[in-house]
């Protein structure tokens, strides 16, 4: 029952979430730093009263540990959440994370010396594909970017940076997953201490960004009055966007880790796949995005190479039983 709350809080979670964050991006596509910001602000709070009991227990895990996962953690949120400055669209944002398991696959076998199935190499070269084709795809569609200055030499320059920046935010969330996964064998799996760890201690970060943090809020004050659901207080809509961003990543990031503990890592992969695909159709049809048959045939090699390497899908139709190699 708690697998399936996290399962069901992972979708409305994850997919409002995006739905909120692509509300700001879309007017305000240098806000990266603020929305992080309140995020790990948000977060920290609630883990210093309810997993630190107000700091008075212990973390597990020593903290030499967490220091070099948040160190990673940071740069990946930061980088992925800044790519919007660098024309990068919120579709290809969202097929571009999808193709984690490429990155997974290829440090595996350089780091961990990991060795895969035939139908795993098939799987990564789907994705590979797709995201190569929904890449070409978005070149082409840099002009209709809010974020493009007119100069097509310029946006373009900064679309490659932009892409570097996903490419990079890809391999550095990979190593991290390595880290986490050695470090949890050692230590145990602490869904709820490390979301607090992960979150707390990169905050001093956040001070070489207070300038921009500081001008947002004044972008953010000088937005719309609009009218809070539920509550019926009027406020700037941007502070709006950003109150219910915040609480939806909270509501998403926390189901994600009870789902780690509650389910396989096979079946979290599956419902954080599904939900991505979920929310990149709802991104095209509400808010409009561009999307071509060239991203259409480039989502679906994604997505089912990642149905493949998950084995949900297998090529050989029965599946055979792995031994395990002692």
């Amino acid at each position: 029952m708690r697998a399936l709350l996290a399962m069901c809080m992972v979708f409305v979670g994850c997919c409002s979430n995006v739905v909120f964050l692509e509300l700001i991006v879309s007017e305000i596509p240098s806000a990266a730093n603020i929305i992080t910001f309140c995020q790990f602000f948000f977060i920290s709070i609630e883990g210093f009263i309810f997993t630190t009991k107000f700091g008075t227990k212990a973390s597990v895990i020593p903290l030499r540990y967490y220091v070099l996962m948040v160190a990673m953690f940071f740069v990946v949120q930061v980088i992925n959440n800044q790519a919007f400055n660098f024309n990068i669209s919120m579709p290809l944002h969202m097929i571009f994370r999808a193709g984690s398991l490429v990155a997974n696959l290829i440090l595996g076998i350089i780091i961990m010396k990991k060795r895969y199935k035939w139908s795993k190499y098939v799987s990564v070269a789907l994705i590979t594909v797709g995201l190569a084709v929904c890449t070409v795809s978005s070149a082409k569609q840099v002009t209709d970017n809010p974020g493009h200055t007119g100069d097509a030499a310029y946006d373009y320059l900064m679309w490659l940076v932009g892409i570097g920046m996903l490419s990079f935010a890809l391999f550095m969330s990979a190593w991290m997953g390595i880290f986490q996964e050695q470090t949890y064998i050692k230590f145990g799996k602490h869904p709820s201490e490390a979301l607090f760890y992960n979150h707390a201690l990169p905050l001093p970060f956040f001070l070489l960004l207070a300038s921009n943090i500081y001008s947002h809020i004044h972008i953010f004050n000088q937005s719309a009055p609009m009218v809070m659901p539920v509550l019926g207080i009027t406020a700037p809509k941007m502070w709006i966007y950003l109150l219910f961003n915040t609480l939806t990543q909270y509501v998403c990031i926390r189901s994600v880790f009870v789902l780690t503990t509650e389910c396989t890592s096979l079946t979290v992969t599956l419902v954080v796949t599904l939900r991505k695909f979920v929310s990149l159709i709802f991104s095209i049809i509400y808010f409009r995005n561009p999307f071509t048959l060239y991203d259409w045939f480039g989502t679906f090699c994604v997505f089912v190479g990642t149905l493949l390497f998950t084995e949900v899908i297998s090529l050989g139709g029965r599946k055979k039983t792995e031994k395990k190699q002692r």
